[in-house]
């Protein structure tokens, strides 16, 4: 079965949960919405066309291997803005705070990031896929749009390099990526100390059936998996709704 497998690494990534007052978590692997608005970015799809966004997310089953988990980080933030006035609506960020200076209140956050983070994604497209895996390649390699990771501050520091992938399950294709040719771009710790590719920890994500990431072996056994839920699930952009969705993880 053919698998797209690509790479994503920059000096700063940031994958938003499910945010509750003033702190804004980021989870140690990209969401479903976050891949989806990525490979959107890449087609050169906009937000506001919401049906190709919600064709995006549920024509392809996802996995993730995470390379390295990265440091993570937490900056402090202040942000001025004034309150509603009415039906008065603010147009530009230069309106915000002229034309509503006496109205200015300081809101205070927290948000956290990754710092030299990298995964890998795999893509099996479903049989509603609107574009083949072949399509979602050479996007990547041509992006109409520009790719973050998660952020608008956050660009690829490395190319996405996708690969397309013969193999039985999404663990097949996960290891069968080049993974020497993404170590080079980072991990100087690693080959200081003599590390080799299969030294690494190994942590997996993935959704659909458990027989869809691999078959028992010595390695991977039931026992060691855990089923999760997520709300990344995009349900309407324009609304910026979500839901939840199940997936699978093991830590080898």
């Amino acid at each position: 079965m053919e698998h797209l497998v690509f790479r994503l690494y920059g000096a700063m990534a940031s994958w938003g949960e499910v945010a509750v007052g003033g702190i804004r978590h980021s989870a140690c692997y990209p969401s479903k919405s976050a891949i989806a608005g990525l490979l959107g970015a890449a087609l050169g799809i906009k937000r506001s066309e919401e049906t190709q966004q919600l064709e995006l997310a549920r024509g392809y089953c996802q996995a993730i291997k995470i390379v390295n988990s990265g440091v993570l980080q937490r900056d402090f933030h202040t942000i001025q803005a004034p309150d509603s006035a009415g039906k008065f609506r603010y147009r530009t960020r230069r309106d915000e705070l002229v034309v509503g200076c006496s109205r200015l209140g300081t809101i205070l956050s927290q948000r956290e990031y990754l710092a030299d983070a990298q995964v890998l994604v795999a893509l099996k497209a479903t049989e509603s896929a609107h574009w083949s895996l072949k399509d979602l390649a050479g996007a990547l390699a041509r992006p109409k749009f520009h790719l973050y990771l998660g952020r608008k501050a956050f660009p690829l520091s490395v190319p996405t390099a996708a690969h397309l992938i013969e193999a039985e399950n999404f663990r097949h294709a996960l290891d069968l990526y080049p993974l020497t040719d993404v170590l080079q771009y980072q991990l100087t710790w690693a080959r200081q100390e003599r590390w080799r590719p299969d030294d690494l920890p190994r942590q997996y994500y993935w959704e659909g059936d458990i027989e869809d990431f691999s078959q028992e072996d010595e390695q991977f056994s039931l026992g060691a998996v855990q089923q999760l839920s997520r709300l990344d699930e995009p349900l309407s952009r324009k609304r910026w709704q979500f839901q939840p969705r199940m997936e699978y993880h093991w830590r080898s």
